[in-house]
This record gives structure tokens, C-alpha cells and sequence, in this order.
């Protein structure tokens, strides 16, 4: 099928919500693979996927000795999956029977594209980070929690509305794009890979837009809530990262050094939120 879709999900301590998820991927329309790469959970979870994949031809599971993180399970799961669309949703992620589909509708005019949708809480309030602009450094000095906040306003008179980056929790490419641009940066263990993803996408001359229209479930997983400070210093490790990839080498050795000051004063601020949350 020329438009069949490969999913690819991430997991990690994954059990809470990664029965659900899969039930629903399987159930979606014009989804012929579906990859799980498992980085070491403890929680069940690889059996969870385990039991999907006797039920279903379509499941197979890659199963990490260790936590390589999100940038490189997903290539694994790209890698082994050769559908000529790539989706990648997370394991807290619920789909409709219709939104890959449609995003992909949606895509195919365009050619390369990298796409996303809009996602919901329990509550039905939408995510607002899911509409990003790229980090403004310029910005990060003068007020580091400014430039860190990169929400991008919803536009519904656009259906399809483009947008410097996306959340990672549900993106749609083609596979010919996936692999021109090399894939995830294996650099990132979690968090600004999608950023990073997102903009070298754009650099290659593709569409990055989110479908205002169509809208998922996003349940936030326990995984990440588990664990606020690994999720934090990887959060500002991946920013300096993105910077030194993306800014850096037109910047001065002074302008370099104070954008580092300004991530991990960012960082720094956010440990008495942490401290008290636990």
C-alpha cells in the first residue's frame, strides 16, 4: 500500500497507559506496521507489548537492555519498519481510528512534510506547547524563563497551520524525508530532539504544520512525572545542545557563554518547583 502508515512507539515505564494505546493504533485505519522499542521498563510493560504482538502480525517489539533514549529508540523502530509514512506517538498518546489517516490525507499534496495535531487533556484543554517557534536566545539573555517559553498561539482560520516546530508526541512524515534528513539526532537523550528534528525538516525544504482540525487524547504518562529532575537537566542539556548545533557557530565566545549561563540559570530556577512537588 503506497500510503501505509509505520507507527513507531517509544516506551518506557510505559504500563499505565500502553495497553490502550496500542488497542487504539490497532484499530486505526491504513496502519500496517507498528514498532514498539522498549528501553528497559520494569513495570510490565514489555509484556503488555508482548501480548499485542502474539494478537497481532503487524506488533513487533524491540526490547533495549538499557535506556539508549527517545531519539535513538525511535530510529530503531524506524529502521525496522519500511511502510512509506512514519508516524511516531507516544505511549500515553490515545488515537482516534481516523487521525493518522487524515493526517496523512492531509500530507500527500504537500510531499515533504512533517506534521502534527492537536492535543487534549482529560479535561479536553489543549496542550499549548504543542505549536512551538524555535528557542529565542536572544530573548534567553535577557529573561531565561522568556526565551524558554516557545508556545505558539493556535491560528483556527488555518486548517493546516504552519509552525516552526512541533511536539514530538505525534508526528507524520514520509519515509523519503525521514531518511534524507538523517533521522532523530541520536545526541538528544530527551527533550529538543523534536525542535531539532522539526528544523532540520525545514532546512531540507519541508512543511512543518499542525492539522488544527484533529485532536488526540495526550493522558501524560507517570514516566516522565517519576522522575522531575532527570526530565529537567536533560531538558536544558538538550537546549545547550540544540544551540551548539543550530546557533553557536555564528555566535561570539562571549554571546556562547552567557547563553549557557542563561539554560542552566533556567535550570537552576526550577529546582525549589521540583523540591516542593516531591
Amino acid at each position: 500500500m503506497s500510503a501505509a502508515i509505520a507507527v513507531v512507539v517509544v516506551s518506557y515505564q510505559s504500563a499505565a497507559t500502553l495497553d490502550e494505546c496500542l488497542q487504539r493504533l490497532r484499530g486505526a485505519r491504513d496502519v500496517a506496521q507498528i514498532r514498539v522499542v522498549d528501553n528497559a521498563s520494569d513495570d510490565g510493560s514489555l509484556g503488555i507489548v508482548q501480548r499485542h504482538a502474539l494478537a497481532d502480525a503487524r506488533v513487533r517489539f524491540i526490547a533495549n537492555p538499557d535506556n539508549p533514549g527517545f531519539a535513538t529508540a525511535c530510529n530503531q523502530g524506524a529502521r525496522d519498519s519500511d511502510a512509506p509514512w512514519l508516524a511516531f506517538v507516544n505511549p500515553d498518546l490515545m488515537v482516534e481510528a481516523d487521525t493518522l489517516a487524515r493526517l496523512r490525507d492531509l500530507g500527500q499534496p504537500l510531499g515533504d512534510c512533517l506534521l502534527g495535531v492537536e492535543q487534549v487533556d482529560e479535561q479536553g484543554r489543549p496542550d499549548a506547547a504543542v505549536r512551538r517557534r524555535d528557542p529565542d536566545f536572544a530573548a534567553m539573555l535577557c529573561n531565561p524563563a522568556a526565551g524558554a517559553r516557545l508556545a505558539v498561539a493556535a491560528d483556527p482560520a488555518q486548517p493546516l497551520q504552519p509552525v516552526p516546530a512541533l511536539s514530538g508526541a505525534l508526528l507524520l512524515m514520509p519515509r523519503a524525508l525521514f531518511d534524507r534528513i538523517g533521522g532523530w539526532d541520536a545526541g538528544y537523550r530527551l527533550h529538543a530532539e523534536d525542535l531539532d528534528l522539526c528544523r532540520r525538516a525545514r532546512q531540507a525544504g519541508a512543511t512543518v504544520a499542525i492539522a488544527n482540525a484533529l485532536a488526540v487524547l495526550h493522558v501524560r504518562g507517570v514516566s516522565s512525572r517519576a522522575r522531575p529532575f532527570f526530565v529537567e537537566w536533560h531538558k536544558h542539556r538538550g537546549l545547550w545542545r540544540y544551540f551548539r548545533k543550530f546557533e553557536a557557530p555564528r555566535r561570539a565566545a562571549p554571546v556562547r557563554a552567557a547563553v549557557w549561563c542563561a539554560i542552566w540559570a533556567h535550570a537552576a530556577a526550577q529546582l525549589p518547583r521540583l523540591l516542593l512537588r516531591r
